[in-house]
């Protein structure tokens, strides 16, 4: 369990690769800083790695699920997708989620079960047929930047799911920053946290 930054109200922490956010991530903090209190307020899918936080009172999830309703959590991912995307841009898609199978797909209309999602991304470098990328979420749908990209012809690396041929690598995408106010002081805090030294990240040293 790498700890980045901890006070009496919320702790950021590294949540590994496979792991579940929610139970065993829970285990683990309070394994780890023996101490029976941590509530989740934010997720992430087991195959992502990379920041999130956790809150340690009622009151700071209170408030760190006030900050996330209003838009105030600044949340970034780094991802690598094959080919070269433009520079930059934003992807709109209606996403329909079949929770049977737990998959997410890009549909045409309006529908029940139907929701919004927005992201932007900046291409950071591109090397040997592979681009990383910088994305930061408008919506937090599930799997939305997996399936956004994948409906685009660039399913993240090592995103069998999602029709990913590379299966040399985990899933491709990391939650690399967060920023938001402290839910009890107000305090602005801010952390960052670069993937592992592993392929393909390690395809781009400079980049990252």
């Amino acid at each position: 369990m790498r700890i980045l930054y901890e006070d009496r109200d919320l702790v950021l922490c590294e949540k590994p690769v496979g792991v579940d956010s929610e139970e065993a991530m829970l285990r683990l903090l309070r394994e780890a800083a023996a101490s029976p209190e941590f509530y989740c307020v934010h997720r992430l899918d087991r195959e992502t790695g990379g920041l999130m936080v956790y809150a340690r009172t009622k009151r700071a999830a209170a408030g760190l699920s006030a900050c996330i309703a209003a838009g105030e959590l600044e949340k970034e991912y780094l991802a690598v997708v094959p080919g070269r995307p433009e520079e930059s841009g934003v992807l709109r898609d209606l996403l329909f989620r079949d929770a049977a199978k737990n998959k997410s797909y890009v549909v045409d209309r309006m529908r029940r079960g139907v929701r919004e999602a927005e992201l932007r991304y900046r291409r950071l470098d591109c090397r040997e047929g592979w681009s990383l990328l910088r994305i930061s979420l408008k919506t937090g749908r599930s799997h939305q930047i997996r399936v956004q990209f994948a409906s685009r012809g660039m399913p993240l690396a090592g995103d069998r799911k999602y029709g990913s041929a590379c299966r040399d690598c985990s899933l491709a995408l990391w939650s690399t920053s967060l920023a938001f106010p402290h839910p009890v002081t107000g305090q602005r805090i801010s952390c960052r946290l670069p993937p592992p030294e592993t392929w393909p990240w390690t395809l781009f040293p400079e980049a990252l």
